[in-house]
């Protein structure tokens, strides 16, 4: 039975312990722990059922904090629920170091399961926690032995509410019919400026109806009763996701600043917080934990833990009455991908003739996907051109949810965030994909991934000017170096099949997000002994040289070919040259010294890139007197050849410009470097001092 004097106890303690936090960090926000708590602690007592001993535990609910400032909320109540949270860690609270930083952190602090703070994207990454829950339980068994009937807790916010991410989501969790999900929204009214009436006037109810959701309204989430009334209703799924708008006074108890903005983004003052203690009748003297509610939340602990350990005893006997289904249900949990996977990858790779890499990512897909189960994903309506559409898959629907391919819809910066809940929910390897100029409405979903170190795969094809006709909106300049200011996201600019293949691999094998970046336009293969150096796991290898060459010429994606062909022309000029092929900056970064200087030698001063993107970033591999080949300019709508011809990207163009830069005042000497000079040094930058 739920006592709901003491919940209410233990509500006003979760309202002391955050609002305290806050006042001793002089930092952070106390108004929506204060108003959610009657809320939440119904939740984490009564209906979400999680392990506070394993917090991993793969049977549980999901517990999604949308609204991340209020973090102070999910940190009281791991601290009373015994997950291990010291009430020391929340004395540190935003402070460095801590176990509780100012928005909760995924892989930082024990039972949060997933990174927020901007707004609206762990609502959106619900969404794909739920798919990956359905997609995993139909493929398994699970959802038929009556053990994939776990939930999506969320808890948003006006501000969820507000932001654009939030209504792409949910448009397609109602689509999808995604009844797993339960969100709360804290409907109080307020935000930072003043009343919400400043610029959010709609009715969200009827938005949230026309998008296929339940709606339960809860006049009155500050209070016990109510909430648990609304939390009972929410648990009879009837096809359709649910959202709870519960009204709720921000800074409930604090009798100077509930119901006020000022009690949103700051803390509530010394005096206030002791009104606060006074208001609740809460015990005299900081951070106190009443017996009683130890108590109660203790008892209520032991009976989690036992349910959880009730629900594994079914799962393992689930898992000894067949073997195979143990095996593929194990694939999934540790997202297995076979240690073979470049030399089968490499096997089915398309190299007989030219082939764009978007193509030849699509054949390796097929095989990628026969080999590795949990990989699963689509693109944002644009997997025929993409080439993300696995064979055979089926489609991911209401009544099919063992299918493969996923549809978001023209939804891309929703499909970057459920891609992060795909990969939070722990039994998938998502994939998303679009055109990738459009990377930049997937930019803030990506980062999060980067911050939780996610793996998943971004597949972006259409990557540069080659695009052509479509234009300068639709041509890729500095998308590719956004996405390397990015820490910890990999990013691949293939050359041609083989480096895809292998790009495939090391994507798969990853410990965190990668970026594809493929051409639409066709590229030449290489030849089957230059296929034998390819080896994009070092980020960077040397692909074609000369035994005593004096110009190198570094290049990603299909320039690399281009590279090979301008190679040729400085040959037949009576110039050494060695060709590199760059595929990923970050993977050549993470290699020994040795391995870097061996590649790209620091003697060699006539070093030059070539990429068809910005050259931001390139000086740190061609040095401060090395050339950037690329483009500083928005591209142009015309056939991708004539664009090729007018930017210089041909191999005589590329003559040309390494014949403008590396120039010599001595045009009558010729020392072999391309400089034009043979005696002495001419000071042109080559190092040349014969």
């Amino acid at each position: 039975m739920y006592d709901l004097k003491k919940a209410r106890l233990a509500a006003n303690t979760v309202r002391m312990l955050s609002a305290e936090a806050v006042q001793k960090a002089k930092s952070g926000h106390p108004g929506m722990p204060l108003g959610c708590a009657d809320y939440a602690m119904t939740l984490w007592y009564k209906y979400m059922r999680h392990n506070p001993k394993n917090p991993a535990w793969i049977g549980r609910d999901r517990f999604v904090l949308s609204a991340g400032h209020g973090s102070m909320l999910e940190y009281s109540l791991l601290h009373l629920f015994e997950y291990g949270l010291s009430m020391d860690e929340l004395k540190n609270f935003r402070q460095w170091e801590s176990k509780t930083p100012g928005h909760p952190e995924f892989g930082h602090t024990a039972g949060v399961d997933i990174t927020t703070g901007p707004l609206g994207t762990g609502f959106a990454s619900a969404v794909g926690m739920a798919v990956a829950k359905r997609h995993f339980a139909a493929k398994t068994g699970l959802d038929k032995a009556g053990l994939a009937d776990n939930k999506i807790y969320v808890i948003s916010g006006d501000g969820c509410m507000m932001e654009g991410v939030a209504s792409e989501a949910a448009s397609l969790a109602g689509h999808l019919k995604l009844d797993e999900l339960v969100v709360f929204y804290d409907d109080n009214s307020i935000t930072i400026e003043g009343q919400t009436s400043l610029a959010f006037s709609e009715n969200v109810a009827a938005r949230f109806t026309a998008y296929g959701w339940r709606v339960i309204t809860l006049a009155d989430a500050n209070d016990p009763a109510l909430c648990d009334a609304a939390l009972a209703e929410a648990q009879n799924t009837d096809g359709r996701p649910t959202l709870i708008i519960g009204k709720t006074q921000i800074g409930f108890g604090a009798p100077n600043k509930q119901g006020k903005s000022s009690a949103h983004g700051e803390p509530l003052g010394v005096e206030e917080v002791e009104a606060l203690r006074r208001n609740l009748g809460m015990p005299e003297g900081e951070f106190q934990v009443l017996p009683e509610v130890t108590e109660f939340l203790h008892s209520r602990v032991e009976e989690l833990v036992a349910e959880a350990a009730a629900w594994d005893k079914k799962f393992q006997a689930f898992l000894d009455a067949d073997q195979s289904r143990a095996k593929q249900i194990d694939a999934y949990l540790n997202r297995t991908v076979p240690a073979d996977i470049k030399e089968q990858l490499l096997a089915a790779a398309p190299v007989d003739k030219p082939v764009a890499s978007r193509a030849s990512s699509g054949v390796v897909l097929q095989k990628a996907a026969e080999l590795v189960p949990a990989l699963f994903g689509g693109a944002a309506d644009l997997a025929p051109s993409t080439k993300t559409d696995i064979k055979g898959g089926g489609d991911f629907t209401p009544e099919n949810p063992a299918g493969r391919n996923l549809h978001f819809g023209v939804r891309e910066f929703a499909m970057g965030c459920a891609g992060n809940g795909m990969a939070l929910y722990g039994t998938a390897i998502p994939y998303t994909s679009t055109f990738f100029v459009f990377s930049d409405f997937m930019k803030p979903a990506i980062r999060l991934a980067s911050l939780m170190k996610l793996h998943e795969i971004y597949v972006f094809t259409h990557d540069s000017f080659y695009v052509g006709e479509d234009g300068p909106t639709h041509e890729p300049i500095e998308q590719i170096a956004m996405l390397r200011t990015i820490p910890g996201l990999t990013v691949i600019r293939p050359a041609e099949a083989h480096e895809v293949a292998q790009a495939w691999a090391v994507a798969l094998e990853a410990d965190g997000p990668v970026a594809l970046l493929l051409t639409r336009q066709d590229l030449r293969p290489y030849d089957a002994e230059t296929a034998k150096k390819v080896d994009v796991s070092k980020g960077a290898y040397v692909i074609d040289e000369d035994e005593d060459f004096d110009i190198i010429l570094v290049a990603t994606g299909s320039e690399v070919n281009l590279a090979l062909d301008s190679a040729k022309l400085l040959r037949e000029k009576g110039v050494g040259v060695r060709v590199v092929s760059m595929p990923s900056q970050e993977l050549f970064r993470k290699q020994e010294i040795d391995y870097q200087e061996e590649v790209l030698p620091s003697w060699c001063m006539c070093c030059v890139s070539i990429e068809a993107g910005t050259t931001f970033g390139w000086e740190r591999f061609i040095g401060r007197d090395g050339l950037a080949i690329g483009l500083d300019h928005f591209g142009a709508s015309a056939p991708y050849k004539v664009l090729a011809e007018k930017f210089g990207f041909t191999p005589e163009g590329v003559l040309d410009r390494i014949g403008d830069h590396f120039v010599c005042a001595d045009e009558d000497d010729d020392c072999g470097c391309g400089c034009g000079c043979e005696e002495g040094d001419c000071g042109c930058g080559c190092g040349c001092e014969k």
